[in-house]
């Protein structure tokens, strides 16, 4: 029986911010690069998802990104909004 950290390494994780091709990209970015911080989640959970609710996703991405700057502290944002 896996536990919960072993399930969650063997999720295939997308960033949900970008598609290619009708694919998401693979969660990262490599380093030094200018692209934005992905928005990650398993890609079960993405395929579930809305688009409003990816939108919504993103935008508290985007909002924790701006308070993070202010604040020097990690851009931790909830995928779904209570």
């Amino acid at each position: 029986m896996a536990n919960g950290l072993d399930k969650w390494f063997n999720q295939k994780w997308v960033d949900i911010r970008s598609k290619k091709n009708g694919m998401y990209q693979p969660c990262g970015r490599q380093k030094g690069s200018s692209r934005k911080y992905p928005k990650c989640v398993p890609q079960s959970v993405a395929s579930s998802m809305s688009e409003s609710q990816k939108r919504s996703a993103i935008q508290r991405k985007i909002i924790a990104e701006r308070k993070s700057r202010r604040n020097k502290k990690p851009n931790y944002a909830k995928t779904f909004a209570r």
